[in-house]
């Protein structure tokens, strides 16, 4: 866990690291290594009550862009930015 958020959590392990981000009752897992996202999913799941969604689009209204491709990912926050300006336009 990281001290300054109690919603984040971390695991490192040799040359793996899984990220899980823990809202009200979203979880959001990324890694490095999918063996070991798929390792932690199973776990979670013989353990908690849980549904496997599939990869995020958004998460908290922030949008998550993929290319798997090139190995990137992106976050933006381009939806929430042009509703900002609309209402203010209106």
């Amino acid at each position: 866990m990281i001290k300054e958020d109690h919603c984040l959590y971390l695991k490192y392990s040799n040359n793996s690291f899984i990220i899980l981000s823990l809202y009200v009752d979203d979880i959001l897992i990324a890694g490095n290594k999918k063996k070991d996202v798929d390792t932690t999913k199973r776990w979670l799941s013989s353990n908690f009550k849980m549904k496997d969604m599939g990869e995020a689009n958004y998460i908290l209204g922030v949008k998550i862009i993929r290319d798997h491709a090139k190995k990137f990912l992106g976050l933006t926050q381009e939806t929430y930015i042009k509703n900002i300006v609309l209402s203010h336009a209106r």
